[in-house]
């Protein structure tokens, strides 16, 4: 098969955070194996531009806590990638701001977990939203373009207008209101975390609303959770067509989530294998790339060129095989494993949260359905 072009590289530098969040989808450290080394992650970013990568998202965990990230982001302005940090802005102070800004940042995504303080705290197991807001200040003193990045999910939801208005105030550029989807942590707390119906149909309307009054000063991106869906979305613009990622070990994934939610699907690594290699010939970037592997009724259906099957791991996680439909697909065979998580979530109280959190040094272990 002929691989297409990609044009972003999301580079995890590591695993380690200082929030806990309950929906995060990274595990707690690198699984037996050291993070790359800085030289690693300029050979990663070399091969990337070659394969014709246009932008690259400097992530985690949080990247802040490596002290050679303005060295990257420089090599990487080099090679003619635009540069995105993805932050918690924990240890984003204004000289950290300053040294980025000057090795070429383009752009910083800083996320959010709440409008209001205690809350926001509370769910990221952390006192943080201060410090949060501060690191937002000083990226727009910079020059810096700022993107927020609000997590929905039942227990934050409710409070949506608050979080927009927060967004005016900040000064954003683009927001993304983006409810949790359901992998690594954020499944293991599905209960918790999934919002009822109707909060999500009030939330629609929110959205909208602001999306249509603030068109001429913010992008708004309004983002549903899967199970509310009746036709799945396409795995990042269809598996290994658009996006890799590269973890904080050099493990290279379709989709960042790829590797705990597929464990049986091997993954290699950049240093055993060339990017490009991988990109192009790898068994776990082949094997769901384009339509061939489709099961029926993906295979004749008129949208898979459109959704590619929806997503790879939703069906590992709901199914227990990551070849299977998407369960969200109102056509998919195992749609019911949806509709019981749905009933049960909307005919229950929406009382305290019990939730694990993302603390170390609890393991990540996900229970698949049968």
């Amino acid at each position: 098969m002929n691989a297409p072009r990609p044009y972003a590289l999301l580079a995890e530098l590591t695993y380690r955070c200082p929030l806990h969040c309950p929906y995060c989808s990274n595990p707690t450290h690198a699984p037996n194996a050291r993070e790359l080394t800085t030289d690693e992650w300029k050979r990663v970013i070399a091969g990337a531009a070659a394969l014709g990568v246009l932008q690259i998202g400097f992530s985690g965990g949080e990247p802040l806590v490596r002290r050679d990230l303005a060295e990257l982001i420089r090599n990487a302005r080099e090679a003619g990638l635009y540069t995105n940090l993805i932050t918690s802005g924990i240890g984003l102070n204004r000289d950290r701001v300053h040294a980025l800004r000057e090795a070429g940042l383009d752009s910083v995504q800083l996320s959010f977990q709440s409008d209001e303080s205690d809350l926001a705290d509370r769910i990221a197991g952390a006192r943080a939203h201060r410090e949060k807001l501060e690191a937002s200040a000083h990226v727009r003193a910079a020059g810096i373009a700022l993107s927020l990045n609000f997590v929905l999910h039942r227990q934050n939801i409710d409070r949506l207008p608050q979080m927009i208005a927060l967004a005016e105030e900040l000064g954003a550029q683009r927001v993304e209101l983006a409810n949790a989807q359901f992998y690594g942590w954020a499944f293991v707390n599905r209960a918790a975390l999934l919002p009822t119906r109707q909060q999500i149909d009030r939330a629609l309307q929110v959205a909208a609303e602001a999306k249509a009054r603030l068109a001429s000063r913010i992008d708004i991106f309004y983002v549903l959770p899967d199970y509310y869906q009746t036709q799945p979305k396409p795995c990042l613009n269809g598996w290994g067509q658009r996006y890799l990622t590269v973890n904080p070990v050099g493990d290279v994934l379709p989709c960042p989530t790829a590797a705990w939610a597929i464990p049986d699907l091997h993954f290699e690594n950049v240093r055993t294998r060339p990017l490009e290699w991988i990109w192009r010939e790898s068994e776990s970037f082949n094997q769901f790339r384009g339509t061939d592997w489709m099961p029926e009724p993906c295979r004749s259906c008129p949208r898979r060129e459109v959704d590619f099957g929806g997503c790879r791991c939703q069906a590992a996680l709901l199914t227990g095989n990551a070849a299977n439909t998407d369960p969200v697909c109102e056509l998919s065979p195992d749609r019911a494993r949806v509709e019981v998580v749905l009933r049960e979530i909307n005919s229950s109280s929406n009382g305290e949260p019990q939730w694990l959190y993302r603390t170390n040094p609890q393991p990540l272990s996900i229970q698949i359905s049968n």
